[in-house]
């Protein structure tokens, strides 16, 4: 489940997210939360002085942003999720992602009007340490992954969570892939209500990507790649007790 930071600064979805993973944690099921932080970053950079720049739906990350990034999931983003899930009863444990290797990076450039782009210390997973996952899961917890990662030299690269997501459910061999997002799901010619999608394939998906809003890419590009990963069934929703638009292969 991709659980983003715009959603933790508002407080009745953040109810609502607590509420459905604990119940899906406790009917059985092995949730396993991978979130980002976007606003919370914005803040932090504004306060360190440092402007924020997105390009392509991707924040550029210069040197002197990627610290406070990484400090920012870890220290704040994640440790308020893992309380949050953790209010009743113990269900969950934070996991950093450039901590012990447990997400492997590498250099990533995005595509920008059709021209590959360099945005700064974005990296992509290429690494999963799934056993470290498991065990996680196995001892009866809820995983909550923060999104930075390291190379195989040690660098520290800002890693977008949408694309995060796909890397870790195809490592998984997960049964479903969630996308929540703070819109209900896919929409076919944004911003009318209507024209909201039930499901769609993944080559018609790619095919309506360079008409989505920037911010939309990234997931959806996320979902392509799960589908092409073989993961099963994937959703784009606002809310995980609403179907959203299902993606298929």
């Amino acid at each position: 489940i991709k659980f983003g930071g715009n959603a933790m600064v508002d407080s009745t979805a953040l109810e609502n997210f607590i509420s459905a993973t604990r119940d899906l944690h406790s009917r059985g099921h092995k949730p396993v939360v991978v979130h980002g932080g976007g606003p919370q970053i914005s803040k932090a950079l504004e306060l360190a002085g440092i402007v924020s720049e997105f390009v392509g739906g991707y924040r550029v990350t210069t040197p002197d942003a990627v610290q406070v990034v990484r400090d920012v999931l870890v220290n704040e983003v994640n440790r308020e999720l893992v309380d949050e899930l953790n209010r009743q009863s113990q269900v969950a444990k934070g996991l950093a992602g450039d901590t012990n290797d447990l997400l492997i990076a590498e250099h990533r450039t995005v595509l920008v009007a059709g021209v590959p782009t360099d945005i700064g210390l974005v990296g992509e997973v290429i690494e999963v340490d799934t056993k470290a996952i498991n065990e996680v899961l196995n001892a009866g917890q809820i995983p909550v992954i923060s999104t930075a990662a390291r190379d195989k030299a040690g660098q520290l690269f800002n890693v977008n969570a949408d694309t995060a997501t796909s890397a870790i459910a195809v490592a998984l061999r997960a049964d479903e892939m969630v996308m929540l997002t703070d819109v209900p799901g896919v929409y076919r010619n944004w911003p009318d209500r209507d024209s909201l999608i039930d499901s769609i394939g993944a080559a018609e998906l790619e095919s309506l990507l360079p008409q989505l809003q920037e911010g939309m890419v990234p997931k959806l590009e996320a979902c392509l790649r799960a589908s092409n990963g073989g993961v099963p069934t994937i959703r784009v929703t606002g809310d995980l007790n609403q179907p959203g638009t299902k993606v298929f292969g």
